[in-house]
């Protein structure tokens, strides 16, 4: 299996873990009612031109809405889809480009310098709260009503691994990592603003890939957001491997680069 294979196998278990998947001829259909503003948990794919783009376009829209969900659509392999694109616009859909940088850590660990005022704990049920109000700071995560009942779900779910980083006891920084098979990848990243620039990313991504050794795991995967955190996790040992023109169509609300403030 190639890497685009593998890294595709691996982001489609993400994406099961909070959501329901059902396979199309044209791509799949991504859902969960309960979290309807949580985008990565509601919409369809898209990779290939569709043989029958207009009827595409009306079964999501007609799926969606029956759901009391926005349609929206995540498109890959964008530069292929430039005609579906362009329907989607005839159709009343918003649009967005990304250049989505895909990273893979080579497997060295940067030593780093070692602060007795930072503790990394595994988030169990004693310091959940803390991890979770560290993500709610975050605007990027989607704000705290998505958030909250995204950690709960992954807290749930054994695959996740959540960490807390503490700064003379007060939690400032969370990662996860999400293992499926031999494969892992790390999510939810973030510092809350008062602490950013302190290099507390860095002792994070070290104690994940640390554990990552300790599992096993043949391929370690981060998606960073933009080209700046690309450069923060390449300082790390993360290599980007390829890049991605991905983009996502939106029926109505707020875009993707809207909400994390690109």
């Amino acid at each position: 299996m190639d890497l685009i294979s593998q890294m595709e196998e691996l982001n489609f278990a993400l994406l099961q873990s909070f959501s329901t998947k059902q396979d199309r001829p044209w791509g799949a259909l991504f859902w969960n009612q309960n979290q309807p503003d949580y985008y990565d948990a509601n919409h369809a794919h898209v990779s290939d031109p569709p043989d029958h783009p207009e009827e595409v376009v009306d079964e999501v829209v007609s799926f969606y809405k029956s759901l009391h969900i926005i349609p929206r659509f995540y498109l890959y392999k964008l530069e292929s889809l430039t005609s579906f694109v362009s329907l989607l616009k005839e159709r009343g859909f918003q649009f967005e480009e990304f250049s989505q940088p895909i990273q893979l850590w080579n497997e060295e660990i940067k030593q780093l310098p070692l602060d007795e005022n930072i503790t990394i704990e595994r988030v169990t049920s004693n310091n959940y709260d803390e991890a979770l109000s560290v993500e709610c700071q975050i605007e990027e995560f989607g704000g705290k009503a998505v958030r909250e009942k995204a950690f709960e779900s992954e807290f749930n779910d054994h695959r996740y691994t959540h960490y807390v980083l503490k700064y003379n006891g007060e939690p400032c920084s969370t990662a996860c990592l999400f293992v499926y098979g031999s494969q892992g990848r790390i999510e939810s990243v973030a510092t809350i603003e008062e602490y950013r620039g302190k290099g507390l990313i860095g002792l994070l991504l070290q104690h994940i890939q640390k554990e990552a050794q300790h599992l096993q795991l043949e391929k370690l995967w981060v998606h960073p957001i933009n080209e700046r955190v690309e450069k923060v996790y390449s300082r790390y040992g993360f290599d980007t491997v390829l890049t991605l023109q991905t983009g996502h169509a939106f029926f109505s609300g707020k875009g993707i680069k809207d909400m994390q403030g690109r």
